[in-house]
């Protein structure tokens, strides 16, 4: 239900349809324990949807680690090493792909908020949080 709420509610906010959740992301999004509780999961959601190419949910399951059913319970106090700064330089390398390609434009129809599937203030926001400098894609 959680899933469904936020995938919803952040769908909404950059204006994205899905027409379906991928099976394998149900099973992990199921499986995985959540030691971030409700912030990871809007987190890995939030992040998702921006990052999904089609109208098919899917998360990345590099992401997070999956720690197999019957190591749960000897895991759960234990933190997991994982580090948002590899999703934030996966989300970055994207950003700037699609930027190099509007060769800086971030609105418009050849904009890369187009090209994303993400509305111009939403990319907008993207890119300022990741200090990325979009004026170094504008040709002189």
């Amino acid at each position: 239900m959680l899933l469904q709420y936020f995938l919803g509610r952040y769908a909404n906010q950059i204006g994205r349809v899905f027409k379906s959740i991928d099976k394998q992301t149900l099973d992990f999004f199921h499986d995985y324990q959540w030691p971030g509780n409700i912030r990871e999961l809007q987190n890995v959601v939030e992040r998702s949807v921006i990052l999904s190419p089609d109208n098919v949910f899917c998360v990345d399951s590099s992401w997070l680690p999956s720690i197999p059913c019957s190591q749960r319970k000897h895991h759960k106090s234990q933190p997991h090493d994982i580090s948002g700064d590899d999703d934030a330089e996966h989300e970055r390398e994207i950003i700037e792909s699609a930027l190099a390609q509007s060769r800086g434009r971030i609105s418009g129809a050849k904009g890369a908020a187009v090209r994303l599937g993400l509305s111009p203030s939403t990319l907008d926001a993207r890119i300022k949080k990741l200090k990325i400098r979009k004026n170094r894609f504008k040709l002189p």
